[in-house]
């Protein structure tokens, strides 16, 4: 009985540790912290002090002084700043415990596909900073597939393309074995700089990176059709050339222009590890399509214009964001099972 109660409330935390957002999920209980990977940090006599994290964190852009700044601890996927990482994970970790979190937890965290061995080193040795018992590294797109319920243990091909915010990773696996990983390092961020770009080209017009994250989520589409989304937003910034307040109105179409280039990035990411594959697996994937996987999945007709493109059909998962955190967490549910889909740290 003791040993189901304590199962039930498991301290086992699989972590999608990303560069936008961070989803914590504890076994047995589900997804307890979904939360952007931010930082408030203040300047205070030569030493940084730590204010927020996480959504409270955000919260503060634009209204902190000029002693305090928002640090995003990842870019590209990978930890670029160790101090801030560790106290996030740090305060989120805190959160989940429960009343009878007594034992250190078994942490498994994701990373990109092809991150270097110092790059996984560096997530690993936080992790265990963090008073874990035992870390385990599996590659995104991998965590992916099982969270989006694909049948990788059986014969043929299964794909995913798993967009974030600082890359594209894909997977190929076959019979339960991992024939394929890569990393991209062009992802929803690179879509919000292709945004802040385009408006500074076309309009002349200052805007930074959260409005033109919202410019993306509320209008923004890959593929501008005549029946295509209606919506438009109106964004404020400072002109260029005559440093005033400037308001323009921007539609999907003007999204789509301002897109097309990370997406054909994408595209041709996609297409070369096609390319790569043995005759029999790519006909399986060809049949079967390729399944899209993280919060670039939700931009509109994201899959139509990469089957355009590509010529093979893509699929986006229900619930995309959560693809890679719940195949952490089932993969440190049946350990035995999945062990061999682990990264070396």
């Amino acid at each position: 009985m003791l040993q189901g109660v304590a199962s039930a409330f498991s301290d086992d935390i699989a972590i999608d540790l990303g560069t936008a957002n961070t989803l914590v999920h504890v076994v047995g209980r589900g997804i307890i912290i979904d939360e952007p990977s931010a930082v408030a940090v203040r300047a205070h006599r030569g030493a940084r002090e730590i204010l927020a994290v996480g959504r409270k964190a955000k919260a503060l852009i634009g209204r902190t002084p000029e002693s305090m700044e928002l640090v995003r601890p990842l870019r590209d996927g990978v930890i670029a700043d160790f101090v801030a990482t560790e106290e996030m994970l740090r305060q989120f970790i805190k959160r989940t415990k429960t009343m009878l979190g007594f034992r250190r937890p078994r942490i498994l965290i994701c990373v990109p596909a092809q991150a270097t061995p110092v790059e996984r080193r560096a997530v690993y040795d936080t992790a265990v900073s963090l008073g874990a018992r035992k870390v385990y590294l599996i590659a995104e797109p991998v965590a992916a597939s099982l969270g989006a319920g694909l049948p990788i243990g059986e014969p043929g091909g299964a794909m995913v393309l798993d967009i974030g915010g600082g890359t594209s990773d894909i997977a190929v696996l076959s019979n339960g074995i991992i024939v394929s990983a890569r990393t991209l390092r062009v992802a929803g961020n690179a879509m919000d700089d292709a945004i802040i770009r385009y408006v500074r080209r076309r309009h002349q017009l200052l805007v930074g990176e959260v409005n033109a994250e919202r410019i993306k989520i509320e209008a923004g589409t890959a593929l501008a059709t005549a029946n295509g989304r209606t919506a438009e937003v109106h964004i404020r910034g400072r002109d260029l050339r005559q440093g005033s307040g400037k308001s323009i109105v921007l539609r999907p179409k003007d999204i789509a222009e301002a897109l097309a280039e990370p997406v054909e990035a994408i595209a041709d990411f996609a297409q070369r590890a096609l390319e790569d594959l043995p005759p029999d697996i790519l006909g399986d994937i060809a049949r079967r399509g390729i399944h899209l996987t993280g919060g670039g999945a939700l931009l509109d007709k994201l899959d139509a214009a990469l089957t355009r493109r590509v010529g093979v059909k893509f699929h986006v998962q229900q619930n995309p964001m959560h693809c890679v955190v719940k195949g952490s967490a089932a993969v440190l549910a049946g350990l035995d099972d999945h062990e061999h889909l682990l990264m070396r740290p």
